[in-house]
């Protein structure tokens, strides 16, 4: 293969554990620059493609994620689109799904890889996991078929399974596995050679030029539903000032308390205009809206199904419904919608 025709990737390091090393003071863990980074993974090398990079500065940890960020992020992939066939997001590990979410209901007509990883361990560590993680993930996002990139989707790859990027939830802080998909298979898996599962992959239906939206309106709160739920309190995150959008953690296939005073506080807030869209706290399943007497009152109340939804892609969903000036309505119908693979078609 010529210099010409070589895969060309383009790596965005955000943060994160893969690129932190240890403060020989504090004790602590913060990020190195990124050309350190490279410097611990000289595989890179022997990989046949044109790798470029572009490092956010300063570096960001995952927990200080903003929706400015996601559009800072879809940009910067927007702007480098026709000079790359591929993209590796390197982001920390506890907001990766939403961001991953944010961004796959942020781009149209994509038709190229963008796949996002991590680590749980830092890159300099002997046993780190990042190594394979950041070498397969360049691979997934080179791979093409007939001249056509194989994975044309944002992605989590971790711990040898590639995952569609909405149906992901960090599952575990202590082990490799850090990411499930509970109601979508894996995309691929990482073995001696890489397998894809071609017919689970979303290809796109358009061939329209790539087009972001960035818009998002962040006036959106999670509420989850426990045993001895306060009714003030309940009641007052309802009435917040400017409120448009709430993700209800229910239990199991959809389920909340019948008590009065809550069916009371979810119909005020309908009459408001405020979304309300009913999620399952069960990491499988989905929700079943009136399966059980308990959810009937609530879809009553004009509660939406969030259906197998995770709650990371509710959150970045409501969002990005809510920053398109749609009617209340039309929000709620495409709410119901499998807008991008997060929901069972």
């Amino acid at each position: 293969m010529s210099p010409i025709d070589k895969s060309a990737i383009l790596i965005i390091y955000t943060g994160g554990t893969i690129g932190m090393r240890e403060d020989p003071v504090t004790r602590t863990l913060a990020p190195m620059k990124f050309e350190l980074l490279l410097d611990e993974i000289p595989e890179l090398n022997k990989l046949d493609y044109s790798i470029s990079s572009i490092t956010f500065n300063p570096p960001i940890d995952s927990s200080n994620m903003t929706p400015a960020i996601w559009t800072k992020l879809a940009r910067t992939i927007e702007k480098n689109y026709s000079r790359y066939d591929g993209f590796v997001i390197l982001h920390g590990t506890d907001t990766m799904s939403y961001t991953a979410s944010a961004l796959s209901y942020m781009f149209e007509n994509l038709d190229k890889p963008v796949i996002m990883t991590g680590s749980q361990l830092p890159i300099g560590v002997l046993r780190t996991d990042g190594k394979e993680n950041l070498i397969t993930a360049v691979q997934i996002a080179a791979a093409k078929k007939e001249g056509k990139s194989v994975v044309p989707e944002v992605c989590v790859y971790f711990d040898s399974q590639l995952f569609r990027g909405n149906r992901t939830t960090k599952k575990d802080s202590a082990h490799f596995s850090a990411f499930a998909s509970y109601n979508y298979p894996a995309l691929a898996k990482a073995g001696v050679d890489i397998v894809y599962n071609h017919e689970k992959i979303n290809y796109p239906k358009n061939k329209g030029l790539l087009k972001i939206n960035t818009n998002v309106d962040d006036r959106v709160v999670v509420v989850k539903m426990f045993p001895g739920l306060n009714n003030q309190y309940f009641d007052s995150i309802l009435q917040l000032p400017g409120l448009k959008g709430v993700v209800l953690e229910s239990y199991g296939s959809g389920n909340m308390p019948t008590s009065g005073w809550l069916i009371t506080s979810l119909r005020k807030a309908a009459r408001k205009g405020i979304v309300l869209l009913n999620v399952s706290q069960c990491p499988g399943g989905k929700v079943m809206m009136g399966h059980y007497e308990t959810s009937l009152a609530l879809e009553q109340a004009g509660v939406i199904s969030g259906q197998d939804i995770t709650v990371e892609a509710a959150v970045t969903k409501l969002m990005f419904l809510l920053g398109q000036n749609l009617s209340l309505e039309d929000t709620k119908h495409y709410l119901g919608k499998n807008l991008k693979g997060e929901i069972e078609a």
